[in-house]
């Protein structure tokens, strides 16, 4: 699956695939697989990452435009 956001959070933070790949234990060649929809991103990376840009999951999957986790109200 495809995530355009993988690349526009790491390219507006001014990271290099290198740096991002480096913090998920990867290597920058498989890390830029990940970015180009060649290979499936695990969930554990993308909470990683969510972490990471302090944004949300529904963000980087494009389920939302809201970069922070909306609490719903009871």
């Amino acid at each position: 699956m495809y995530f355009k956001r993988l690349k526009d959070l790491r390219v507006d933070n001014d990271y290099l695939q290198k740096d991002i790949a480096k913090f998920l234990g990867i290597t920058q060649q498989y890390y830029s697989k990940y970015e180009l929809g060649q290979y499936t991103i695990p969930l554990e990376f993308v909470i990683k990452l969510s972490k990471f840009y302090d944004v949300s999951v529904d963000y980087i999957v494009g389920l939302s435009d809201d970069k922070k986790t909306k609490t719903r109200k009871k």
